[in-house]
């Protein structure tokens, strides 16, 4: 089976281009020129996978993308923080970089089948009610990329193409990343629900192969582990990565936010996704400080302030309001 893979090269797409091709399928893998390291590209796949160079902004490009596909696993998004600091391009490319993908495929690949990867985001806020969230429970759009991820979603539907929708968990890049100022815009009590890369690209090949996929919505995340606080998900990173406690809670927003528990019961009895639980997401991450590990503790007094000095709302008053949007 041919499969095209959008964002192949990102955090999600790179672990299901793996599990494709482990699972013996031919693989198409569509990137943006400006977004691939070009030598990591061979290292990662060499000649196993065929790479074409397509834009979603530049409907043109994506015929010679899809001519030959089976299936099409759409996973190319522009996410936060940057689609909410360029929305314009954010909408072009995800919305309506979204509808060019469908209707390129609906004229050159008219039997393909069509997966989309949307977001727990979509359900807007809902730490007051009981968990988990499932698939039938009202969506409601809270900030531009569950918009977007929503409309896009909308589009899929109403398509003339046989479908299936993903909605995954926060999925942590196996990667070392610098502290945001996004991260302190959730509230630590908020429930959060984890996947680890691995997990996410094998459940991804899987419902792209799998027959009972189509047609419907499915929850993508991790075990019972993988279901935390906020305050526990990143106080686990912060003292695997040797940076010591939880960070003070005047740091962070108290505004509800937009992620949850969800209901794998389904998605993991069909596809048999997971393997790795919270504490190999961690280990794996932290794995990557290396030869760097001994020297976390003489940066840690730096690196807690640094990071404290991004929060707008530690430099609030003390008993001043911690809500997103007005500091």
């Amino acid at each position: 089976m041919l499969v095209l893979v959008t964002g192949a090269f990102g955090n999600i797409g790179r672990h299901t281009v793996d599990s494709l091709l482990e699972a013996g399928h031919r693989v198409r893998a569509m990137v943006h020129e400006s977004d691939v390291d070009q030598r990591e590209l061979q290292r990662r796949w060499g000649t196993r996978v065929e790479v074409v160079h397509a834009d979603l902004t530049a409907p043109a490009t994506l015929t010679a993308a899809v001519k030959g596909a089976e299936v099409v696993v759409h996973l190319a998004f522009m996410i936060p923080p940057e689609c909410l600091e360029k929305p314009e391009l954010a909408r072009r490319t995800n919305v309506d970089g979204t509808r060019a993908l469908l209707e390129a495929t609906g004229e050159h690949a008219p039997g393909a089948k069509f997966l989309f990867a949307s977001t727990l985001d979509v359900y807007g806020h809902t730490n007051h009610l009981p968990p988990p969230r499932r698939v039938d429970d009202p969506t409601q759009a809270t900030d531009v990329y569950s918009t977007h991820k929503l409309e896009a979603e909308a589009l899929v539907r109403s398509s003339q193409l046989t479908w299936g929708i993903l909605r995954f968990a926060d999925v942590p890049p196996l990667k070392l990343r610098g502290p945001v100022p996004i991260m302190f815009d959730i509230p630590l009590s908020q429930r959060i629900h984890a996947i680890h890369p691995d997990d996410a690209g094998l459940a991804t090949a899987r419902a792209a192969a799998h027959e009972l996929t189509w047609g419907k919505v499915w929850h993508i995340g991790g075990d019972a582990s993988c279901q935390l606080t906020y305050g526990a998900y990143l106080g686990r990173f912060l003292q695997a990565m040797g940076m010591g406690g939880p960070l003070p809670e005047a740091a962070f927003c108290t505004s509800p936010y937009c992620t949850d528990w969800l209901d794998t019961d389904e998605s993991q009895r069909v596809f048999q996704y997971q393997r790795k639980g919270f504490d190999v997401i961690v280990a794996d991450i932290a794995a990557l400080l290396g030869w760097r590990r001994p020297f976390t503790a003489l940066a840690r007094p730096f690196v807690r302030r640094q990071m404290l000095g991004l929060s707008p709302y530690w430099k609030l008053p003390p008993g001043a309001p911690r809500v997103r949007g007005e500091t």
